[in-house]
């Protein structure tokens, strides 16, 4: 997973003075894209070695991996004076993620036991970049919540530093959990893979 950098700079913090209204207006728009790289090989050795040259990079680790999700929010926030307070009129969350999964070229002379392994494995991954942008969805949702509860304050610039805060936090709080899922997907990859693999081999056994 990767958040693109100038997330940090989501909020276009937009402080215009606009008519009263009875509450702020919320929107979170959410886009979503798929983009494949081609592995070859006829051997997991040779499909280990397309996924350690040709899988994404990230912004976490120089190395490449065999999946990963580029996450990007942005929107923007506005602002209402009402009397001598101001307070959130429009908050617009987006939030644009694109999973990077691999796909394989298989060779005429690669075996079905290998079609198989890879199969388990493709579908883990995209199972994992889906997560991924799950979390990041959820995120998004709890921005906008987030922002829409702020009360109001003495004058815009204050709520504008209260917005630019909670900002923060909140992609603090995405940053740890993606973190934390990657850490326990990480110490689990060996037994859900076996785990996998079995299920994969009972229900071949049960259609021979």
């Amino acid at each position: 997973m990767t958040r693109s950098a100038a997330s940090r700079l989501f909020l276009v913090l937009l402080a215009t003075a606009t008519l009263a209204s009875t509450g702020a207006n919320a929107e979170v728009v959410i886009r979503k894209s798929i983009r494949y790289f081609t592995v070859k090989g006829a051997t997991a050795e040779q499909l280990d070695d397309a996924l350690s040259r040709h899988g994404p990079k990230t912004l976490a680790s120089p190395m490449r991996h065999p999946g990963a999700t580029r996450i990007k929010f942005g929107g923007s926030v506005t602002y209402a004076e009402t009397g001598h307070l101001c307070r959130v009129d429009k908050v617009l969350i987006t939030l644009s993620t694109q999973l990077i999964l691999p796909r394989w070229n298989r060779p005429k002379n690669a075996s079905k036991g290998l079609a198989m392994i890879w199969n388990t494995l493709a579908a883990d991954i995209k199972r994992h970049e889906e997560r991924h942008a799950e979390i990041a969805r959820n995120h998004a949702r709890q921005m906008e919540k987030s922002f829409s509860r702020l009360g109001a304050e003495r004058s815009c610039k204050v709520l504008q530093a209260r917005v630019a805060e909670v900002s923060r936090r909140e992609l603090d709080d995405h940053d740890r959990d993606q973190a934390r899922f990657d850490r326990i997907e990480a110490a689990n990859f060996e037994s859900r893979m076996t785990r996998l693999m079995r299920y994969r081999l009972s229900g071949r056994s049960a259609q021979d």
